[in-house]
């Protein structure tokens, strides 16, 4: 028979207050939102996105805590109606309660719909949890009702300093190296890291967390460091400039080293960017190409997942690059922030009586006037010189000269 099980070290660390967070610096810590709200005991509607192990659940829970307010915890998925009810009445009867759902962006309609008049009228305070982007995932009637915060992805820095906490109130000895394979390994979630250290201390003979027993225990190889100190960020870093670079060979070491790490989500998401940043209009084809791939990938899985990730990363580097479409966006965008922008021309204007529709028009161009007056003639725009780009902006510079002439 086993004796009584042992308090897992995520449950038994779990902050009680928001300066124990760890991470989250433009939320936490002095004059930051969050640590304000609580600190003038006023609280809202709340709802926070994130990635697993971000710490969003410890911060709803510390919330509760330094506010000292009655509050249950839900999952949209799991419980039921009925079990919002019960919150309901129970916030009648102290007065307000404080709802933490997770997975909100789950909930379906009968719940929402419940709830919405009751976190309208602010006897529920509710506190949501997704790691779903709420602006897409989440309904608008609640989501118009909460103030919408990011938890931002852990650093390897960020969950070393927990990590050590940990281990000096559990008086256990970790050397460095064995330190940033637990974070690396991780990947920015600090319940894995917390796990993988729980195990560790369990396993070793003298409270000792060395790399080799760290090692025995998760077999999944870390390439994103060595010896040199290259870090996990370095290695993506290093794909994406190596694709921008029209280096095929290093384009494939770096997602070699990536797949061993069975890191897909960061490639995903690093070879998305990749798409529209550095190659661009150069060879608009690849944004769809890059979602095939993905998809491909994800049907499949690891290994077979490296084919059309190959496939994808050799077009990618071969590719010819343009990244003229959002340095264009950002020169617009630097306007705007300055304050030169200007009134809509009245012609283009809804409803506008003197609108010139271009299809109408030979080659469907005709010249009119469609920046504010102040910047008539800004130019924003200027293409790389591939023959995509070419065929695009000298074709209508032709048609534009042809039709002035």
């Amino acid at each position: 028979m086993f004796g009584d099980f042992m308090e897992l070290l995520a449950n038994k660390y779990r902050p009680n207050k928001l300066s124990d967070i760890i991470g989250q610096n433009h939320l936490i810590g002095s004059g930051k939102i969050l640590s304000n709200l609580v600190a003038q005991k006023k609280m809202y509607s709340l709802i926070f996105y994130g990635k697993p192990g971000t710490g969003k659940t410890s911060i709803a829970n510390a919330i509760v805590k330094e506010l000292d307010m009655p509050s249950r915890f839900l999952n949209a998925t799991i419980n039921n109606k009925n079990d919002f009810i019960i919150c309901i009445e129970e916030a009648k009867m102290q007065g307000q309660l404080i709802l933490i759902i997770d997975e909100i962006h789950r909930m379906n309609k009968d719940k929402q719909d419940l709830l919405l008049p009751y976190i309208e009228s602010g006897l529920i305070i509710l506190i949501g949890l997704t790691t779903s982007n709420p602006y897409h995932a989440i309904n608008p009637a609640i989501r118009s009702r909460c103030q919408i915060f990011e938890l931002h992805e852990l650093t390897a820095n960020d969950i070393i300093s927990g990590l050590n906490k940990i281990a000096k109130r559990e008086a256990v000895t970790i050397d460095n190296e064995a330190l940033e394979f637990i974070a690396l390994s991780s990947s920015g979630d600090f319940r894995s890291a917390i796990n993988l250290l729980d195990v560790a201390i369990s396993c070793s003979t003298n409270r000792k967390i060395t790399l080799d027993l760290l090692k025995s225990i998760n077999s999944k190889p870390v390439f994103f460091h060595d010896k040199n100190a290259d870090g996990y960020y370095d290695v993506l870093s290093a794909l994406q400039k190596s694709i921008r670079g029209s280096d095929v060979d290093a384009a494939l070491h770096y997602l070699a080293r990536l797949i061993e790490a069975e890191d897909l989500d960061a490639i995903y998401r690093r070879l998305s960017v990749i798409a529209y940043e550095d190659i661009g209009l150069a060879n608009p084809s690849i944004g769809p190409k890059v979602m095939a791939a993905i998809s491909a990938a994800e049907l499949v899985g690891l290994p077979e997942a490296r084919i059309p990730l190959a496939t994808l990363v050799c077009e990618m580097a071969l590719s010819p690059k343009s990244n003229s479409a959002h340095v264009a966006l950002d020169l617009a965008l630097n306007d705007i922030r300055r304050g030169n922008t200007g009134n809509v021309p009245d012609h283009i204007k809804t409803n506008s009586k003197t609108y010139k529709y271009p299809h109408d028009y030979p080659n469907s161009w005709v010249k009119q006037q469609y920046l504010p007056d102040n910047i008539k003639d800004k130019k924003y725009y200027h293409p790389k010189h591939n023959k995509y780009e070419d065929n695009l902006y000298y074709g209508l510079e032709n048609i534009k000269k042809n039709q002035n002439n």
